[in-house]
């Protein structure tokens, strides 16, 4: 029985490069779970291979802008010349449902969202060091040196931040990232805060049975 009816929202976050992709793709490939991913917005073209509506919702320049004008997105923002933000209308929907919320972020939107959504369980994915992280970013294949050198000392920048975030996954070995993450998540529905009102209900109507 799951106490807490509402669900949560589960914020993986951490330098680009790192392999958030990756690990929540493992996540939703694991059993007993119920996971949704929020699928961020976002003004860069699609890599090959991105799906819209799938990987990304992919928008005008424009559009984005009266979104934020609106006050639509939980959280935005710019890098390397593009937007990214998270429709908040979709994540709410998601959550009333009982939905886990899954959100793939960048840090600067990662801690936006914790002002804004402070009940949501923030998970900062670390590289094993600093090498490997540069690694990963040759590997893709898709940027110039400059623009990697970019995330690199962006990288450097975010490694501090980490201690905004309630845990450290380590990506080691990305199936053993996505266990420790499955099991933070059940970890904090059985949490007291969250489950304690449901609880005493459940006293209650037995007490008059």
């Amino acid at each position: 029985m799951k106490l807490n009816e509402r669900g949560l929202l589960v914020v993986l976050s951490g330098p680009s490069g790192v392999g958030k992709g990756t690990v929540r793709k493992a996540l939703f490939e694991l059993e007993g779970h119920d996971l949704v991913y929020s699928i961020s917005m976002t003004t860069r073209p699609p890599r090959v291979g991105e799906v819209d509506g799938v990987d990304y919702y992919f928008v005008s320049r424009e559009e984005f802008e009266t979104r934020i004008k609106a006050d639509a997105f939980i959280e935005w923002a710019q890098f390397v010349g593009h937007y990214y933000g998270t429709p908040r209308d979709k994540v709410e929907a998601q959550l009333s449902l009982g939905k886990e919320v899954v959100l793939e972020i960048e840090v600067q939107g990662a801690l936006q969202v914790r002002e804004r959504m402070s009940d949501g369980v923030f998970i900062f994915i670390a590289p094993p060091n600093k090498e490997v992280l540069y690694r990963r970013l040759l590997r893709r294949g898709t940027e110039s040196g400059d623009v990697i050198q970019k995330r690199m000392d962006k990288a450097e920048r975010e490694f501090p931040l980490a201690h905004k975030y309630d845990y450290i996954v380590v990506n080691d070995e990305v199936t053993n990232a996505a266990d420790r993450i499955l099991a933070i998540i059940r970890a904090e529905h059985a949490k007291t805060e969250r489950s304690i009102h449901k609880y005493i209900e459940l006293l209650e109507v037995n007490n008059h049975e």
